[in-house]
């Protein structure tokens, strides 16, 4: 069963409390607040999508400095303010704000 969004609708136009509810599928939006009979209406909330495009997904393929270096990409880890230093890929080992990336470094 999905896990719908609802909010309670106010008399003023802003926006209500908030709450969660699982539902089956077939079953039409509620218009009262179960508990409190208060009007409510179901809201629109982005889907929970997971596979290797997800947000822990990409975190995991970004840690992976050898995967990067393999895939063709250079990473550069901050290591002080303005420095960072080369982890995977091509490039210069260090580059920082101070001694700027010239075309003889890439």
């Amino acid at each position: 069963m999905p896990l719908y969004d609802y909010e309670v609708i106010t008399t003023d136009g802003s926006p209500g409390e908030k709450f969660e509810l699982f539902q089956r599928m077939a079953d039409p939006p509620l218009t009262k607040h179960p508990e409190t009979g208060q009007p409510i209406r179901r809201v629109f909330s982005a889907p929970a999508i997971g596979g290797k495009w997800s947000e822990s997904a990409m975190a995991k393929s970004v840690a992976d400095d050898k995967k990067l270096d393999r895939l063709g990409f250079t990473k550069y880890v901050k290591s002080g303010d303005g420095t960072y230093e080369k982890r995977a890929g091509k490039g210069p080992d260090v580059i920082s704000r101070d001694s700027p990336i010239s075309a003889d470094d890439v």
